[in-house]
């Protein structure tokens, strides 16, 4: 290679190193505490610590994956709370990118990275693609998501930008760039295991497709598109299948839990065939709260949020109360005002952001800009959820796949895409001078002043328009605080929309300046973008630090040791049983995990449990219904005592491991099933739902007084009992009914099994003295582990054969140059 050539690359380099180095120096300086040994204090990273416990404590103790474990709800597979696949190779090459930085340095700097490449394939100039990347990045609910330890949710965003990438270059033509691309950057979007991100990023996907698709028939280059797409197919498949092992269970597992239909027939107007209605909608973004994408504290901010010392709230409270009882009075007011149950944030777009957006439509025309703009409509409305119901529940009955997850609000995610991603497309159209300069600044003028004067009228209307009160309100009312109390706190919150309105008005028309600039030719067009990289910088940086600050990280010693046991505790783990439940009510029983730290729960911590266990929760544990928690196996119970301290009292109605019954009561169907569990003794009786008749055919009850029955190992994915007696016995065993993994074996040889009891397994065991082993092998996590690591092979291969034709056509290139 000559000396110019090599000066040719150093120059054209620079730009994108520089870009690197600013999204590291950008990310280390917002996460400084990291440097001083501090971690990020996460609730369900907590959580997550609880719920793996046991799962890790095998696996470093055997070296095996269990993919089942007893911690919570009675047991779950263990493959949706933690758990390795050796032959996925290219998660392990994606942690090249992270730079070996510290969490959660690594997910920020990977929405940055992630973002710069898409706008790098879309041809945007480098110091503009810095701009875009900023305002994907600095999404406030980007951060928030971090605070509250959604990583799996975070590192899906990351990857969907270079997705995306992939996928434009195989439109453009680039086959071999947009399979190997599309299928690495996959891979890792499906690694990262938050289908409903991966779900989002396909409505994208999708949009895309259709106008792509219309702009390819207008062109007459169907046979393009139609090739296009099919290596884009090949692409996904690739991707599919290195997750196949995690893909294929959580499809397989999907159908049994709470985004599965159920088989009860009560609340049918409630039902879908995945998620309850009021469940999937319960955080349905509110229509004027759609505001927050251009004014951050539209809605007052977090649902932690509170009147600051020098509000009229605290001013009113000092009329009632002495000052010490107002300072503690004031904490239990919000200045939230929306209709969700709670927020941790806004979603904050950028106001500079939204004004481009608004322009983009302006300077913009073809596929970009209504791709874009329809796709960002379309999550708002569907984020409104339940107060958008039409949309609602047509996407909940109609669209394959919708009605899997919670949370609607979270389709917002698609917005924070699209709104950066066409705001910079307006930036590159203006900066071109394409567009007569006289006509650019007019569409200027228009985008300006639909965003502020739409600011400007909900600052003046918004007094009337709005009452500010939230239903948190009324309690306060009830606990007889005086109403002028609440007047104080409702002038507060409209006092802080219109500041924060005044704040976006200023950065918006700093924007315009800039753009005004490039238009007029004041500057050069360098200088004006980096004022619109500073401006959205101290924009969406401040809004950030009001919800992810350093006040949010600890000593890594205190995030380590959040489950220090208490007395109770310790005491039940003098038991040497190696298998019984724990219900502790001193937490937040089916929203917590800390309990799974030590003790196999009754309750824990997850988004997907199964189905009849939330129907057992909600029918009957719900109701201290003492039958089912015996046949639970729940031996003890951690309740607070005298002194407020938990303690733990035991059960000797619980009915252990496994038992044999003198009854089987056939009922017809779930109804009858769940209802049966009111009026039955589970230390005799068994029921059965009539679809398992077959099982249970040939058998008669006649139980020996002097049977037993005794669980000689325990593993998380392996028990075996220790049965003998005189006579057939029908078996319960107190172990959560789920067949696509769970084999039973009676002397070697495989035995069926039935559900019993809506939950629990039961078995036929002959007479005699029998050594009875129950295993956890599903097929999915198995065969799927052995076609990820040829997947990974073949992507691998794609990314060197694109690489090497990169560079071949790269120093083609600058030969003919030089």
């Amino acid at each position: 290679m000559t000396n110019s050539m090599k000066k040719f690359e150093t120059k054209n380099a620079w730009p994108y190193l520089i870009a690197i180095v600013a999204f590291l120096a950008i990310t280390v300086v917002y996460f400084s505490p990291v440097l001083e040994g501090k971690k990020l204090r996460q609730a369900d990273v907590t959580n997550w610590k609880g719920m793996s416990k046991e799962i890790k404590d095998h696996r470093e103790a055997t070296g095996e994956e269990p993919l089942w474990t007893n911690s919570m709800f009675g047991g779950m597979p263990a493959y949706q709370i933690s758990v390795f696949y050796k032959n996925n190779f290219i998660n392990s090459i994606g942690k090249i990118f992270k730079l070996g930085l510290p969490h959660p340095l690594d997910i920020v700097f990977l929405y940055f990275l992630g973002f710069f490449v898409l706008l790098l394939v879309m041809r945007v100039n480098p110091w503009l693609s810095v701009l875009g990347a900023l305002g994907f990045a600095f999404s406030s609910y980007f951060f928030i998501i971090l605070e509250a330890g959604h990583n799996t949710k975070a590192y899906a965003i990351a990857y969907m930008g270079p997705v995306l990438a992939g996928i434009i270059l195989a439109y453009r033509g680039k086959y071999i760039w947009g399979l190997a691309l599309t299928a690495f950057f996959l891979a890792l979007e499906l690694g990262a295991n938050h289908l409903q991100i991966t779900y989002y990023l396909l409505m994208i996907v999708v949009l895309y497709g259709v106008f792509q698709f219309f702009e390819n028939l207008r062109e007459k280059k169907l046979r393009h598109f139609f090739k296009a797409s099919g290596v884009l197919v090949v692409a996904a498949i690739l991707a599919v299948s290195v997750n196949i092992a995690n893909i294929w269970s959580t499809y397989e597992y999907g159908k049994y839990t709470i985004r599965g239909k159920s088989e009860l027939t009560s609340e049918s107007h409630n039902r879908t065939s995945g998620l309850d209605i009021d469940y999937a909608t319960q955080w349905s973004y509110g229509i004027p709260e759609t505001f927050t994408l251009l004014i951050p504290d539209f809605m007052g901010g977090g649902s932690g949020r509170t009147p600051d010392m020098d509000s009229k709230t605290y001013e009113e409270l000092q009329k009632y109360f002495t000052k010490n009882q107002a300072n503690q009075y004031i904490n239990f007011f919000s200045m939230y005002w929306g209709k969700q149950p709670f927020t941790s944030g806004p979603v904050y777009a950028g106001a500079i952001f939204m004004f481009l957006f608004i322009l983009g439509l302006f300077v913009l025309k073809g596929k970009y800009k209504w791709w874009l703009l329809s796709a960002t409509v379309l999550s708002i409305m569907l984020a409104w959820g339940k107060n958008f119901m039409p949309l609602t529940e047509f996407f909940l009955h109609y669209v394959p796949g919708y009605n899997k997850f919670r949370a609607v609000s979270t389709t917002l995610v698609i917005a924070e895409f699209c709104i950066p991603l066409l705001g910079v497309l307006a930036v590159k159209e203006v900066a071109s001078g394409k567009i007569d300069a006289k006509a650019t600044v007019r569409k200027l003028v228009y985008a300006l002043g639909t965003t502020v004067g739409l600011i400007l009228l909900v600052m003046l209307f918004a007094g009337s328009a709005f009452d500010f009160s939230a239903a948190s309100d009324a309690r306060l009312l009830q606990a007889g605080l005086p109403q002028s109390i609440l007047e104080a706190l409702e002038a507060d919150r409209l006092s802080l929309l219109r500041s924060e309105g005044i704040r976006s008005v200023l950065f918006i028309l700093i924007a315009a300046i800039a753009l005004w600039a490039i238009i007029k030719q004041k500057i050069k067009k360098e200088y004006a973008f980096i004022i619109l990289i500073l401006a959205a910088t101290i924009d969406m940086w401040a809004v950030n630090r009001r919800y992810l600050s350093a006040e949010n990280f600890e000593d890594s010693r205190k995030v380590e040791s959040h489950f220090t046991p208490s007395a109770a505790d310790q005491q039940i783990l003098q038991d040497n049983d190696p298998n019984f439940r724990v219900l502790n009510t001193t937490v937040n029983t089916f929203n917590d995990a800390s309990t799974s730290y030590y003790h196999k729960s009754i309750g824990g911590y997850h988004g997907a449990k199964l189905r009849r266990y939330q129907e057992i929760i909600d029918n009957h544990i719900a109701n201290n219904n003492m039958k089912v928690l015996n046949m639970l196996n729940t031996k003890y119970f951690i309740m607070s005592g005298a002194d407020k301290q938990a303690v733990a009292r035991l059960n000797p109605a619980a009915l252990g491991n496994a038992w044999t019954v003198d009854q089987i009561r056939i009922v017809d169907n779930a109804d009858e099933e769940i209802d049966a569990l009111n009026d039955f003794n589970p230390a005799i009786e068994a029921i059965v739902d009539q679809r398992f008749k077959n099982t249970i055919d040939n058998f008669i009850p006649n139980s020996d007084s002097l049977a037993t029955i005794k669980l000689s190992s325990y593993k998380p994915n392996e028990l075996i009992y220790e049965f003998n007696s005189a006579k057939d016995e029908a078996v319960v065993f107190s172990e959560i009914y789920y067949d696509k993994g769970w084999k039973a074996y009676i002397d070697g040889e495989e035995a069926p099994y039935f559900r019993t009891n809506y939950i629990l397994r039961g078995m036929i065991v002959p007479k005699g003295q029998h050594e009875i082993k129950w295993e956890f092998r599903p097929k999915a996590y198995y065969i799927g582990t052995a076609a990820s690591g040829i997947a990974s092979g073949l992507i691998i291969i794609l990314m060197l054969i694109a690489l090497g034709r990169g560079y071949k056509e790269a120093l083609l290139n600058k030969t003919q140059k030089d």
